[in-house]
């Protein structure tokens, strides 16, 4: 007689070092908390080595013509990408291949990634190749307040970069088949990859090609980062590839109805930096500190919304094709109040210890302590959007994930339009630091707008946020930002080291206390909540049993 299984009570748990290896193995299908914990730990990963990396280019160009040349030869490569959608192909297609699985559909899946990466990397390389031809009216056109050398080094620049967003659409389109099929690991190694090649093209060839070696580098890691380990994984899945032009396909067509909005429309996320590069090319050096505080920004930006609604985008989509619409919008508002309750407190800590922490991560070099000041001011305004920047995330892949592209662009649209006086009276009435607060601005529209109409077409309603958990938060957040900015001024700003690493240490132990004792006493259920690893059963059921447990 076979002997019954233990209560589940009594069921010895994994370790930590077991669930870890669980996490980490290529094959393994993950829950939210799961995908959201490797993803988390990815972006950290990346971050990091994405500030290594903008602090080796302080360190060894610091902040002037060269580096403004270098930053702003991104901005056509990156046009190109996103007039292509190739930033938000891949979650427009992860709604239509998970589909497809959820229906036990293959074959239809393969066909559909067969149509969609052919045709589109080909109109991809004719644009690339287009491009490259007019690589230097462009940036003329683009930034006509930069000198004769500049434009050169800029087109030269451009011009070894424009490549690299061939390897970005096709690798985003197989990441789109391993988020899809749960498989986070893969695609979360890609941008640690990337930032790895940069820098290395940087040490490596600085000497006999300058600035240039960062270019050589990132296109590099184009080609091993985002596509080829992505590739290998999605071999090691079982996917296949056939050369297809069949434009007749309809889960290419759909694919098309869904992301040609993305094409059409230009979204503040992106256009941001544009427009920062753009009023921003007049001064020497005022591109690159722009730069690197956005940079330095970007980390928690990344950790709190990229991560997760990376993660969630493929629950998103799954709930919203078996129908599970209160599930649906409970999920995304809990996941909107974590990350915003979460954010405001970092936000008060980062603009208490802009000046200690920009100091101590770039003033290296050619990067002078007057740079980092400039630099640290803009942080400090960046900062203060860290709660919006990290909810817009959330709120587009909620649309996403219910197939409406068409909407949030449409909006998106009109917000960079209605942006773009807000940018150019606060760059001539403040200078580069009125463009920081035009940003904040910027989002604050975008984010409230994705909001209004989730909660106007019914499909989450804003009534439902735990609005007064997110005061709470606000209101210890403010708290704890005041208390710790008062005591960082009673620290001199001669720039030492010494004086930056105690002066952060004192910011830090304050805005913990002060953030502890203002959740203590507004009885604030956050420790509580970002505990938690499950909002809802969110796991559809014919994944459950291979989940974590």
């Amino acid at each position: 007689m076979p002997t019954p299984a233990a209560p589940e009570s009594e069921q010895r748990a994994p370790s930590l070092g077991a669930r870890l290896a669980r996490i980490l193995r290529p094959s393994h299908q993950h829950t939210v908390f799961s995908a959201t914990v490797l993803l988390m730990g990815s972006v950290l990963a990346s971050r990091l080595l994405g500030y290594l990396r903008e602090m080796y280019i302080a360190w060894a160009f610091g902040a002037g013509h060269q580096t403004d040349a270098y930053f702003a030869a991104f901005q056509i490569p990156d046009f190109l990408n996103y007039i292509l959608a190739g930033g938000t192909a891949s979650i427009t297609f992860i709604s239509i291949y998970t589909r497809h699985i959820a229906r036990d559909d293959e074959a239809g899946a393969q066909r559909t990634f067969n149509s969609t990466i052919t045709i589109m990397t080909a109109v991809l390389c004719v644009g690339t190749v287009f491009l490259e031809i007019f690589a230097p009216q462009l940036v003329r056109l683009v930034f006509p307040k930069f000198a004769a050398d500049q434009v050169e080094l800029c087109v030269h620049l451009t011009r070894i970069l424009l490549p690299s967003q061939i390897f970005f659409y096709a690798g985003g389109i197989v990441s789109a088949v391993l988020l899809s099929k749960r498989m986070f690991l893969y695609p979360a190694l890609s941008p640690a990859l990337y930032n790895v090649f940069i820098i290395v093209g940087g040490v490596f060839g600085a000497k006999a090609f300058g600035i240039s070696s960062l270019a050589y580098g990132a296109f590099a890691g184009a080609i091993i980062g985002p596509f080829l380990i992505n590739a290998v994984g999605a071999g090691k899945a079982g996917l296949g590839y056939r050369f297809s032009f069949d434009w007749r396909n309809s889960g290419f067509r759909e694919w098309g109805r869904l992301t040609i909005p993305l094409m059409l429309g230009v979204s503040l996320v992106s256009a941001d930096d544009w427009i920062l590069r753009y009023f921003a090319s007049g001064g020497v050096g005022d591109i690159s500190r722009l730069n690197y505080a956005k940079r330095l920004f970007a980390v928690p930006i990344s950790i709190l919304g990229q991560a997760t609604g990376q993660a969630s985008m493929p629950f998103f989509a799954s709930l919203w094709e078996q129908g599970k619409r209160k599930l649906f919008a409970d999920t995304v508002n809990q996941t909107v109040y974590r990350i915003s309750a979460a954010s405001f407190l970092a936000s008060a800590w980062m603009m208490a210890a802009a000046l200690p922490i920009i100091d101590l991560a770039f003033r290296h070099g050619h990067f002078t302590f007057a740079d980092a000041q400039e630099t640290a001011t803009y942080f400090f305004w960046f900062a203060i959007s860290l709660a919006l920047w990290s909810a817009q995330a959330q709120y587009a892949r909620a649309f996403y994930g219910a197939g409406n592209t068409l909407t949030p662009m449409v909006a998106s649209t009109i917000i960079v339009v209605a942006s773009l006086p807000v940018y150019r009276t606060l760059f001539y009435q403040y200078g580069v630091t009125g463009l920081a607060i035009a940003s904040d601005i910027g989002i604050l529209m975008h984010t409230v707008v994705l909001a209004w109409l989730l909660h106007r077409k019914k499909m989450v309603l804003l009534t439902e946020l735990p609005w007064l958990e997110l005061m709470k938060a606000f209101i210890t957040a403010v708290f704890a930002g005041v208390v710790s900015y008062e005591v960082a001024r009673q620290f001199p700003r001669r720039g030492g080291r010494g004086a930056d690493v105690v002066s952060l240490a004192a910011v830090s132990v304050t805005w913990l206390c002060a953030g502890a004792l203002g959740l203590w006493i507004t009885r604030s259920s956050l420790p509580r909540d970002l505990r938690r690893k499950k909002v809802a059963p969110v796991i559809p059921e014919q994944v459950l049993d291979s989940a974590e447990p």
